[in-house]
């Protein structure tokens, strides 16, 4: 069995508690106009080219292996789970000393939920504390399989509206929190994430029907993650159309109207997550 992954990233903070190694894996079913890691949402494996380490020697052929500057990049490979095993158990000193470990992310690692499942699986049984980062499209069988080997599942949510939530990302939003009720139904510990993106979930009717459906659920942790350009140069080498293009991250008035918001339903928000 093989996954398609695009990066394994070492030393991360932001994906969990501790010091984390995140495998991303590619491929997703949303296309949210906002999203940092374009090189992510097609399900196979892709070549791009740096025009800035382009040397026009005409040698490469669009070959990565032959490109003399780098400049030919190729985002995504197939991996056995014991070769990412392999990658992971080299940061395992990181985890022990500070209460880390490894996080799946992507894409949608649902989308590979079989190969994700048995990676999974293989952890726990290494003892290594595990995370998922999920937008909650997929199998919900799957999921709760999932959620058997986890410690933490970090949901985004984003566009609430039925219709909004289809047009504008192709998701499903009344699976998402289906799946978002199951989690919480078997006791997992769920951090829900809401992006804060100007002209999208930042809209005043967004924000409070997040906050109408977390209140229902119980939790009391929400992470915010306001909207930043990071990401934005990756459509340009990927010839893909960046729509937020020039639109600027939210001011720290508005993060701290929803914060307090949130916090005024009794919910408990961190900003910028984990």
């Amino acid at each position: 069995m093989k996954g398609l992954i695009f990066n394994i990233q070492r030393y991360c903070i932001h994906d969990g508690e501790g010091i984390r190694t995140v495998i991303f894996f590619k491929g997703c079913p949303l296309h949210c106009p906002w999203c940092s890691n374009p090189e992510s949402q097609n399900f196979e494996i892709e070549k791009a080219k740096l025009e800035a380490k382009c040397i026009h020697c005409q040698k490469c052929c669009n070959d990565v292996d032959e490109c003399p500057s780098g400049a030919i990049v190729e985002f995504g490979k197939y991996m056995t789970v014991e070769e990412v095993l392999e990658e992971v158990l080299k940061d395992s000193v990181f985890y022990n000393t500070s209460g880390g470990g490894v996080t799946l992310s992507g894409g949608e690692v649902l989308s590979q939920a079989y190969f994700a499942i048995e990676l999974l699986k293989r952890l726990k049984s290494l003892g290594i504390n595990t995370a998922i980062e999920t937008c909650g499209e997929g199998s919900t069988e799957h999921l709760k399989e999932m959620a058997k080997y986890l410690d933490l599942i970090l949901f985004d949510l984003k566009l609430m509206n039925i219709h909004k939530s289809k047009s504008i990302l192709g998701a499903d939003i009344e699976l998402i929190k289906k799946n978002l009720l199951q989690l919480v139904q078997l006791n997992k510990k769920v951090v829900p994430r809401i992006p804060l993106i100007p002209g999208y979930t930042l809209e005043d009717n967004n924000i409070n029907e997040i906050i109408k459906f977390l209140k229902q659920l119980n939790l009391t942790e929400i992470h915010i993650l306001p909207f930043h350009q990071y990401g934005s140069n990756k459509y340009e080498f990927l010839n893909k159309k960046y729509i937020l293009k020039g639109v600027t991250p939210p001011s720290e008035a508005a993060i701290n109207k929803v914060k307090q918001q949130m916090e005024a339903e009794g919910l408990k928000v961190v900003v910028g997550g984990l």
